[in-house]
């Protein structure tokens, strides 16, 4: 596990003065990395660092570069159009990277005069998927949301017997993965409605988000060889936030016996930042199991992982729909929810996934499912908040809704906060619904 170092004191300010603004995403105890260019511009596509509303463009550092040693080389992989390189290094050199960014940023820095001109605010920015994704696995780590969607699809067995012991998941599309700010297709699949006997194409009419964090993969393992769980998270880069969109009448009709197939691989929106394992250090918390569930199986377990495995990140979804953009409505919250919550933890995803010798790459998402809570307001899909379209949702603007709408955006947003530490956010993952073709 990341250990809590001098980047994360609370007392830490920047001279970049918005990242110093109480409930500011990127504070210089953040740093996230994201892949950008400007606007509108033929600019490469380049790695670059938040901080406050500015983005560092990490090819402009100058003679403030480090010269030398891991940051070095992990400041070179950033020209690339991508994260990749620099996450193939693995913890080291970012960790190196990540301290000699908050040493140049701080306030009282020498190069503050030097490095003021490497800074491009985020409003004139476009943001890429700051990885090539070469595999897309999703997960389904929320007891709390598989027990709600199975009492929809099974009342008589919500919970299959396999959930307690296997971190269950499905080979999700990399292909469809974009970054926020796009605009999702209602996607056309097979209906099968209520006492019909035969099933027809037509756009889905039970369109659906799922709130999820994303798992970057860092450093990859080589094929035939599982990665123990004890070093799981050596090879995690940094999380982002994720939308799983889901056509629910194509699911409900596909998905058995095999699982998610059309219902799921025409869209998926990540937010273009990053929050590195090491930022998220200070807000971890022991990983237990409920009194009277199974323990898992040794490949699942450790002590390390008991004692500061999970991490506590809230995360919230908001919707705003066309109505309330032309009333200048603010956009209304769904829900909040924790991934403290999460029944399998990111050393699991990892471990699991290798321990048949599955190959993991640098830039490969993991998906960790919709994140819902035990209480009705933390749960992280329509689906389960309208119990399957039954009870619609009445929203600000006295519009009501069961499912997404042609014109709906979802807003996914990520945080964390604890006493004695500088709260630390994710950005935002936005995707707006547009008609089917």
């Amino acid at each position: 596990m990341r250990s809590i170092d001098e980047t994360h004191d609370q007392r830490l300010t920047s001279w970049v003065d918005s990242a110093n603004r109480p409930g500011s995403d990127f504070p210089i105890q953040n740093l996230p990395f994201a892949v950008f260019r400007r606007a509108g511009s033929a600019e490469p596509l380049r790695c670059g660092v938040g901080i406050g509303d500015a983005i560092v463009d990490l090819t402009a550092l100058g003679p403030a570069a480090p010269g030398a040693g891991p940051a070095a080389e992990a400041l070179a992989a950033c020209a690339a159009p991508a994260l990749n390189a620099l996450m193939a290094l693995g913890p080291e050199a970012a960790v190196a990277l990540r301290r000699a960014l908050s040493s140049l940023l701080r306030s009282g820095s020498a190069h503050a005069g030097a490095l003021a001109a490497a800074l491009v605010p985020q409003e004139q920015a476009e943001f890429a998927v700051p990885a090539r994704i070469g595999d897309y696995t999703d997960f389904y780590t929320s007891i709390h949301h598989a027990t709600a969607v199975g009492r929809l699809f099974r009342p008589e067995q919500p919970l299959l017997p396999n959930y307690k012991w296997v971190p269950i998941a499905y080979h999700g599309r990399a292909s469809s993965i974009g970054v926020s700010g796009q605009s999702v297709r209602r996607p056309h699949g097979q209906l099968m409605p209520r006492g019909a006997e035969r099933p027809h194409l037509a756009p889905s009419e039970r369109l659906d988000y799922e709130l999820e964090l994303g798992v970057l993969v860092g450093r990859g393992n080589a094929l035939g060889e599982a990665v123990p769980i004890e070093r799981a998270e050596e090879h995690v880069f940094g999380l982002c936030l994720l939308n799983d969109w889901s056509a629910r009448d194509v699911q409900a009709w596909e998905y058995q016996p095999l699982g998610p197939f059309l219902a799921k691989n025409f869209a998926t929106t990540v937010s273009p930042w990053v929050v590195t394992l090491e930022a998220l250090a200070p807000f971890r918390a022991p990983w237990r199991r409920t009194a009277g569930d199974p323990q898992p199986l040794a490949y699942l377990d450790c002590a390390a992982l008991r004692e500061s495995g999970t991490i506590e990140i809230a995360l919230e979804v908001a919707i705003e729909t066309q109505a309330m953009r032309e009333r200048a409505l603010a956009p209304a919250r769904l829900s909040q929810s924790d991934f403290r919550d999460s029944y399998w933890s990111i050393a699991q995803m990892v471990a699991h996934h290798t321990v048949n010798g599955c190959n993991l790459e640098p830039g490969d998402l993991l998906g960790t499912g919709t994140q819902s809570g035990p209480e009705p307001g933390a749960a992280g899909s329509l689906l389960e908040l309208t119990a399957g379209g039954s009870r619609p949702l009445t929203l600000p603007s006295a519009e009501q809704r069961t499912f997404l709408a042609d014109g709906d955006r979802v807003i996914l947003r990520g945080w964390c906060e604890r006493p004695g530490f500088v709260r630390i956010g994710f950005g935002e993952a936005v995707g707006t619904v547009v008609p089917a073709t």
